[in-house]
């Protein structure tokens, strides 16, 4: 019997693992590590953050949709990977042999980049975790109660935009809908080189249509900006430039985990070939946001390249059937492009964006406004938890 252990249990993790045990069944030991018990469904963490989710209405318990399909769960954190002797141990002692090992730990939120920034020892909100956007949705209702100027953005060395473009446009339709939007000039602030870019070079027309729904709304854009330190109600830039804000709610830094950063490139993103293998180690596989995609182009401020959960499932089914090919002795999956597929929630509409491949030059790009966009993310949230409470990895 082959032993597999998965790094992780939010899309990409459990997804593999899900995968893995339905390939294989009693040819595989699987076993999910993680320090969180809880399926948190990230993508809903701004409409949390706003107060229209409760944490109960998007999280599942971890090790309660593992333990039917037989699947092993280590409610632990990994503190190191030793490749050579293809061993996990955890931040409890605990090694944990592998034959292959996928990597799926998210990024490591790295505010202590940056003085003052982060909600633990800062003086920001963040959107990335659970835990942050319930301290984050207490800063907003300051807001409401007592209001004035928001910063909302992505500082450098950021590789995840959406979040911030979302809550741009929420907090916009919120302050309306209360009628107090004049009292609280919004600011967004990114180091992207335009609004849009996303990452990825832009989407179709999104640096056209962002720059629009910017001007209708009156939120002031700030691009090509990297921050120096954050005080108490003050971002300082580092060209100087000093912007006051009651709420700021900016994405960090990221970098790999620290126990997967000595495979990594030097800011601990994994290398992988197409089917996401290891170009050193043939039996680790990485996934999502821990492994390594090189930007399309130079940007003045540095950005990283997003992974959307729509891109880590379809990562995570590559690395599941190839692994699954090679215990079985059956032709792995051929490599593929990965596209993305986005719904950009604007608070009283939404966007639908596109692209395949995901970096230029593309085969099709497309960005529209349309309201059924947000009638079909609603829809999605509640199909996922469903589809991933049972375990029905095989599912679109």
């Amino acid at each position: 019997m082959s032993r597999i252990v998965v790094l992780g249990g939010s899309f990409g993790g459990l997804t593999a693992a899900f995968e893995l045990k339905r390939l294989l069944g009693k040819k595989a030991d699987v076993t999910v590590v993680s320090d969180d018990d809880r399926f948190v469904f990230l993508p809903s963490l701004p409409w949390l953050i706003m107060g229209w989710r409760k944490p109960e209405d998007i999280t599942l318990k971890v090790s309660e949709i593992l333990k039917p399909k037989e699947i092993d769960f280590v409610h632990d954190a990994a503190k190191q990977v030793d490749a050579e002797s293809s061993k996990v141990i955890t931040a409890k002692g605990k090694e944990l042999p592998y034959d292959f090992l996928v990597i799926s730990t998210g990024p490591h939120l790295s505010f202590d980049e940056i003085p003052g920034l982060g909600p633990d020892r800062g003086h920001t909100d963040c959107t990335f975790t659970l835990d942050h956007a319930l301290r984050a949705g207490q800063s907003w209702k300051k807001i409401l109660e007592n209001p004035g100027p928001i910063v909302v953005g992505s500082s450098q060395m950021v590789s995840c935009f959406g979040p911030s473009y979302e809550l741009a446009f929420e907090m916009d339709t919120e302050l309306r809908r209360r009628k107090i939007r004049s009292k609280v000039p919004i600011l967004y602030l990114t180091s992207e080189p335009y609004l849009g870019h996303m990452g990825v070079g832009g989407l179709g027309k999104s640096k056209r249509f962002m720059e629009d729904e910017f001007a209708e709304r009156d939120i002031k854009p700030l691009i090509s900006q990297a921050i120096e330190e954050v005080t108490p109600g003050e971002i300082k830039l580092k060209d100087g430039t000093k912007l006051p804000f009651k709420l700021a709610m900016i994405a960090p830094p990221f970098k790999g985990v620290p126990a997967v950063m000595p495979l990594g490139n030097p800011r601990g993103f994994i290398p992988v070939d197409k089917n996401y293998r290891h170009t050193k180690y043939k039996n680790i596989f990485a996934v999502g946001v821990t492994m390594a995609i090189a930007p399309p182009e130079a940007t003045p401020v540095p950005t990283g390249v997003p992974k959307t959960g729509f891109m880590t499932v379809k990562m995570a089914k590559i690395a599941a059937a190839t692994i699954a090919a090679g215990i079985t002795g059956k032709t792995p999956p051929p490599p593929s492009e990965i596209g993305v597929v986005c719904l950009m929630d604007m608070g009283n509409t939404a966007a639908y964006m596109k692209a395949y491949p995901v970096l230029p030059p593309r085969q099709s790009s497309y960005t529209k406004k349309t309201i059924w966009a947000k009638w079909m993310k609603v829809r999605f949230e509640k199909y996922f938890l469903w589809k991933m409470k049972r375990g029905l990895s095989n599912l679109p």
